[in-house]
């Protein structure tokens, strides 16, 4: 009998997990908020490979990497009674993510590594050469840039997010974003010809 209460437990458990897999971001947080620690863990699995991407544009390193994204989701168990369902989790979530990084390019020192990540998908072996260079000349310009200017040359260029998207995400006005832009352009313009003199 104790074999057949002990598949029956095993089966229940199961099947919470597969209710878990089905449930709303907005249940899950409901189930954070009453002390399912396992709900929470849901949300961090099904969004953390979003908030690895966005953040692996800025890591300068995988322990920054690891770092950033620790911190986002701390972040958001902490601030987790601050979500107020106007807008979808994810973008919540995303918002938090866009700022812990800021964070972490204001933190790191002006000599600080930075890391771009982007695929190489040119057949040739040459152009995969001349891509490697361009990214090089690329990764170097940016880690002269303030953090500002490398947070929104980054969002609006590299993964080319609209400008009412990056002001959502920042907290920066629409214009403010245009103006950063405009400025992060000419300072990135300005670098790579002082390094061609």
């Amino acid at each position: 009998m104790p074999l057949l209460q002990n598949g029956s437990i095993k089966t229940n458990i199961i099947n919470m997990s597969l209710v878990m897999e089905e449930l709303s971001d907005e249940l899950l947080i409901e189930e954070t908020l009453a002390g399912n620690h396992e709900a929470f863990a849901k949300l961090v699995a099904r969004h953390k490979r979003k908030v690895f991407r966005t953040a692996a544009r800025f890591a300068g390193n995988s322990a920054e990497l690891d770092d950033i994204c620790q911190n986002v989701f701390i972040k958001a168990y902490e601030n987790l009674r601050s979500f107020r369902n106007s807008a979808p989790f994810e973008h919540w979530l995303a918002r938090i993510t866009v700022r812990t990084c800021y964070d972490a390019l204001r933190k790191r020192r002006p000599d600080g590594s930075h890391s771009l990540t982007y695929e190489i998908k040119d057949d040739s072996i040459e152009e995969k050469q001349d891509a490697e260079e361009a990214r090089k000349l690329l990764e170097w310009a940016m880690s002269k840039l303030r953090p500002d200017e490398r947070l929104v040359i980054t969002l609006l260029e590299l993964e080319e997010r609209p400008v009412r998207e990056i002001a959502e995400l920042t907290g920066w006005s629409e214009s403010n974003v245009k103006v950063k832009a405009h400025r992060a352009r000419q300072a990135l313009k300005g670098i790579l010809e002082a390094r061609d003199e």
